[in-house]
């Protein structure tokens, strides 16, 4: 990336930390809808990624006390399934995919009928969520709506959910990035000093 292209990025990285810190989501949506705009699918999803962990993991830490473990490892589990998958099939989607996909992901758990929703309390729903959550990112970067929609269906407090949900969220980024950074054939690569001036954007827009 350009110098300016890097500053243009790192502005949109604290605007968009800034945005999920205050709303507890939406803002990662916007950020891979850029980076797939000016860089590789997999530069994008790693970079993406690396800002990602970095977001969601300074607004666990701040929420720490108010996460449900048993959930995030039920959403672990269904998440690490996927990958084992992905894993033998080593797919990269086309830009046109991953942009067709991003658009569709805010609207997905609205074509689940109200009966059918999952229960963010039942830990086999948790491990399915999980499983379609790991499959949407890796497919366009991004799953925050659909689990969104999935802890809202329940009673949880506003602080679980927010809490909880970056608990999840850390742990799915950390494995996109094992994934486009490592797995495919193709892997991404991310700058060190680009990837440590992401990490701090995300935290100072959270």
């Amino acid at each position: 990336m350009t110098f300016t292209m890097t500053i243009f990025v790192l502005a949109v990285m604290v605007a968009t930390s800034f945005l999920s810190g205050l709303f507890g989501m939406a803002g990662g949506l916007v950020l891979i809808g850029v980076l797939l705009t000016v860089l590789p699918v997999p530069t994008a999803m790693a970079l993406h990624a690396v800002t990602q962990i970095a977001s969601n993991g300074w607004r666990g830490a701040l929420w720490i006390r108010h996460a449900r473990f048993r959930i995030a490892a039920s959403y672990a589990a269904g998440a690490l399934a996927i990958l084992g998958l992905w894993s033998v099939w080593r797919y990269i989607p086309p830009v046109w995919l991953a942009m067709l996909m991003l658009g569709a992901v805010p609207f997905s758990m609205r074509l689940v009928p109200e009966r059918f929703r999952p229960d963010p309390l039942n830990l086999v729903h948790g491990s399915a969520v999980g499983a379609i959550c790991m499959a949407l990112m890796l497919t366009t970067g991004v799953a925050g709506p659909f689990l969104d929609a999935f802890f809202l269906k329940g009673t949880l407090d506003r602080r679980v959910i927010v809490a909880t949900k970056a608990v999840c969220q850390t742990f799915g980024h950390a494995v996109k990035l094992v994934y486009f950074g490592a797995i495919v054939d193709v892997a991404g690569t991310v700058d060190p000093v680009v990837a440590a001036c992401a990490v701090a954007a995300a935290a100072l827009g959270t």
